[in-house]
């Protein structure tokens, strides 16, 4: 991990490395001497890194935004999903879930009792009542970004509401627990501690992940757990909050006629919201939401 002082930091910043990450990279290996998990150098990204997962974000958020004001009653999810190919492409971005692993759309909708992974389709039309998250991911020039939002459609329940309400309360807490130095762990814990409080649970079987220079990348970023445990987390990590809250059990299967879409075990709702974040030297930066 180590390099000699003299030669220019493995950052990019074309300091040399004494003035640079010398003494981040000594904190690094005294914490992994003492037997924390660390992350590895490929998960710190350099500021040109940063300003790529940016750039990308503005498409990203420029159309969820886009989203936010033309999503309505009446509409098919695939007339969601040809905006969402149509603003990315014409923005110079590429879909990034479009063909992964065989997914067939640029965005995923994910309504009701579908807790994520949802595949568009013009033979589903938002009605009032209906909650649903709309997930996106763009590429720019190999920059990843992602983020979702949760939508009302016309007259919901109060129970849905509540639901959608208090998912994004928990990523609030989700983000006031990432410190600079702290621990991974801290994430989850708060958000299983906002979400059972409510009544709610937590999903286990997806979380969030880092991204940036791929899809999904490490660390995995549970949505429970405990305190003081997991991966310290650095200045330059790059990763998603998204805690899926379901207003019954966490339990879900995949449809086996998708393979894609996941739903609640129950039939209960399910509900989402999620960020791109980089750790700072302070805190946090929302890249993507």
């Amino acid at each position: 991990m180590m390099m000699n002082r003299n030669e220019p930091c493995w950052c990019g910043s074309g300091l040399k490395y004494k003035k640079c990450h010398l003494s981040f990279d000594e904190r690094l290996i005294t914490l992994r001497d003492k037997g924390y998990i660390v992350p590895t150098r490929d998960l710190i990204k350099t500021k040109e890194q940063i300003q790529g997962i940016r750039e990308s974000a503005k498409i990203n958020n420029g159309l969820l935004d886009l989203i936010s004001v033309s999503i309505k009653e009446g509409m098919t999810t695939q007339e969601i999903d040809d905006i969402a190919y149509n603003y990315t492409v014409s923005n110079g971005g590429i879909p990034a879930t479009l063909n992964y692993d065989g997914f067939p759309k640029s965005i995923c909708t994910s309504i009701n009792n579908v807790v994520c992974h949802g595949i568009p389709s013009k033979d589903v039309i938002l009605k009032s009542g209906d909650i649903i998250n709309v997930d996106a991911t763009t590429i720019l020039n190999g920059y990843y970004s992602d983020a979702s939002r949760m939508f009302m459609i016309g007259d919901v329940t109060d129970e849905a509401k509540k639901l959608v309400e208090v998912t994004k309360e928990c990523l609030e807490k989700g983000l006031q627990a990432v410190k600079p130095w702290g621990f991974l762990g801290d994430v989850g814990a708060a958000i299983q501690e906002y979400a059972e409080g409510n009544g709610y649970s937590v999903v286990r079987d997806f979380g969030g992940h880092g991204v940036g220079l791929d899809i999904h990348e490490e660390p995995y970023v549970a949505h429970y757990g405990k305190r003081g445990t997991d991966m310290i987390l650095v200045p330059g990590m790059v990763f998603t909050i998204e805690p899926m809250i379901n207003a019954g059990s966490y339990e879900l299967f995949i449809d086996p006629s998708d393979g894609w879409t996941a739903l609640t075990k129950d039939g209960s709702l399910s509900a989402q919201w999620e960020h791109t974040i980089l750790v700072t030297d302070d805190g946090i930066e929302i890249i993507a939401k």
